[in-house]
């Protein structure tokens, strides 16, 4: 029975590494980078990002002159008015118009420069609030990759406690076919077997819904064969040193939702001032050139004359100084003024808020993993006292002194603390990552 269960443990680890072979296996880095680049929430923050600027650009070349320039060729027929001499004539004339404007604005109470500084600050909201766009998908990667991890560590455990049942089923049997042990003892660890098998399946269940939810955060179908990589993992190395303050200050100058509220302020600001620069005057200098060419003078002019000459007689040119004062524009100017302001205020309570929830968030992630390390160091010790008990059950068992139910008991319970040790082993060290991501260090294993 050994040598076929041994045979059997071959052929699935030979089948198992044979369709390995097709399967990427994905490092934690890999997995990020690749749902970086896919993600529909990224690529719409980076068009965002693209569109502020595209404003950005728009407020600057706003402050220059503006430069204007056309023309026109036609034929009139009948009674119409020469171009040229403003007069009456009744024959077909065709005429060319040229003309161009500009216009320099001088003063209009400092919109334009106002307005220019709160593209600036909504570039850079922009900007952060990509980078926050990315930060969720890598949280979000790493928790589903850090799950998957889990549940293979609860896989192998299950796998473990299916072999030490097996063996224990197989020596049970030799020991109740010479007599030594009731036949009773080899239907109980047949029933064992079975909830091991179960437990097994459930495992492998956990396994291939967390990796199709990975798959799921990544872009990738289903059907698409992937492993991911199992780093090596030192809870050691997890050891929290600074205090939450400490971490918080960190927090505060790392994390892209509170740099973008500050930034969306500074814009808020800045488009308050722009709107009360409509109260002021607007003042700006203009100037045009206009010429035009007809056929009836060419006609007229013995000898002709030449559409050159024409266009370089009738250049006409002017300038202006323009000032426009507002008086009364139906509440607009001042309707527009008090939304602005409370758009300010609006984005201060926003600041406010988002500092109040970063320190909600470091403080819970702080209490959590000091909370989880000493999960940890607690079902460390009692996974070394189950396995100590279970040894002794085990030994106690197989010499007659104990039965099968003391058996049982000692194997789950052993098997109960492994999974809880899995469970807070990596619960800590996520967590632990959490607090590093806050204080802007990269999240890696």
């Amino acid at each position: 029975m050994m040598k076929k269960l041994l045979l059997c443990c071959i052929l699935t680890t030979t089948a198992w590494a044979a369709h390995a072979q097709g399967k990427k296996v994905w490092t934690l880095r890999e997995c990020v980078d690749y749902a970086l680049k896919n993600n529909l929430t990224v690529k719409s923050n980076l068009l965002n990002a693209e569109t502020s600027k595209v404003n950005l650009d728009q407020s600057k070349f706003q402050m220059l002159p503006t430069l204007n320039g056309g023309g026109s060729y036609g034929y009139n027929w009948g009674r119409n008015i020469d171009p040229t001499d403003n007069q009456f004539v009744t024959e077909r004339i065709n005429s060319i118009n040229f003309q161009a404007n500009s216009s320099l604005l001088l003063f209009n109470g400092f919109r334009l420069f106002n307005s220019y500084k709160q593209s600036v600050a909504d570039n850079e909201a922009a900007a952060e609030d990509f980078i926050k766009a990315k930060n969720d998908v890598i949280i979000n990667v790493v928790t589903l990759y850090t799950t998957v991890i889990f549940n293979k560590e609860l896989l192998n455990n299950a796998q473990s406690q299916l072999t030490t049942t097996t063996q224990q089923l197989e020596r049970t049997r030799k020991l109740a076919e010479a007599g030594s042990v009731p036949r009773g003892n080899v239907l109980d660890l047949e029933a064992q077997q079975a909830s091991n098998e179960l437990n097994v399946i459930t495992n492998e269940n956990a396994v291939n819904l967390s990796v199709l939810r990975l798959k799921q955060a990544l872009q990738i179908q289903a059907s698409e064969p992937m492993d991911i990589e199992v780093p090596e993992l030192d809870v050691a190395e997890g050891a929290i040193t600074e205090t939450v303050d400490e971490i918080y200050e960190k927090a505060i100058l790392a994390m892209p939702e509170v740099r973008s509220a500050k930034l969306k302020l500074q814009s808020s600001l800045y488009a308050f001032k722009s709107a009360r620069g409509s109260y002021f005057p607007r003042l700006s200098v203009n100037g045009n050139l206009f010429t035009n060419y007809s056929s009836r003078l060419d006609n007229l002019v013995p000898g002709g004359y030449p559409a050159k000459e024409q266009l370089n007689d009738n250049l006409a040119q002017s300038a202006s100084l323009q000032l426009q004062i507002p008086i009364f524009n139906g509440y607009q100017t001042r309707a527009n003024v008090k939304r602005s302001y409370f758009s300010s205020q609006q984005a201060e309570i926003n600041l406010i808020s988002a500092e109040n929830t970063l320190r909600q968030s470091v403080e819970t992630a702080y209490n959590d993993a000091f909370a989880s390390s000493k999960t940890f160091h607690s079902a460390t010790k009692l996974v070394n006292a189950r396995d100590e008990a279970f040894r002794m059950a085990k030994q106690r068992y197989d010499n007659g002194a104990a039965n099968f139910v003391e058996y049982q008991t000692a194997e789950n319970a052993l098997f109960q603390a492994k999974s809880d040790l899995v469970r807070a082993k990596y619960d800590f060290i996520f967590k632990k990552k959490v607090l590093d991501f806050y204080q802007g260090k990269p999240i890696e294993f």
